[in-house]
């Protein structure tokens, strides 16, 4: 009977997204870092269970693919929760930093190849 546990789970996303198939923003990547805030004072909405698990494991910084293996959820899905909850000011996301698009340091990769050549 594990085909209703399929069929059930096929159903949950779309029902934890309020029928929402696209993110109302673009900030999200898999690697974007994304942490709790403070609830504001004025909180007059009690969060859907979902977003509570979110801000619980965001409570430390979290990459967008991990929240979303810890979720056992598609990635999707968690970045539509992630703009709700952005949206509300629960959490902040920050991109991933940029890698240096400039030449490698020549000198760390000769002192390494030298140390592989000693080996």
């Amino acid at each position: 009977m594990g085909g209703g546990d399929s069929a059930g789970r096929l159903v949950r996303p779309f029902a934890l997204t309020g029928g929402r198939t696209r993110p109302s923003r673009a900030d999200f990547t898999l690697i974007a870092t994304v942490t709790a805030v403070d609830p504001p004072p004025d909180t007059a909405t009690r969060p859907q269970p979902e977003h509570t698990r979110i801000l619980r494991l965001c409570a430390e910084p979290v990459a967008v693919a991990e929240l979303a293996a810890r979720l056992d959820l598609p990635v999707s899905v968690v970045v539509i929760l992630l703009c709700d909850l952005l949206e509300a000011g629960r959490i902040t996301v920050r991109p991933p930093r940029p890698v240096s698009r400039t030449a490698p340091d020549l000198d760390l990769l000769q002192k390494v190849r030298d140390g592989l050549g000693r080996l």
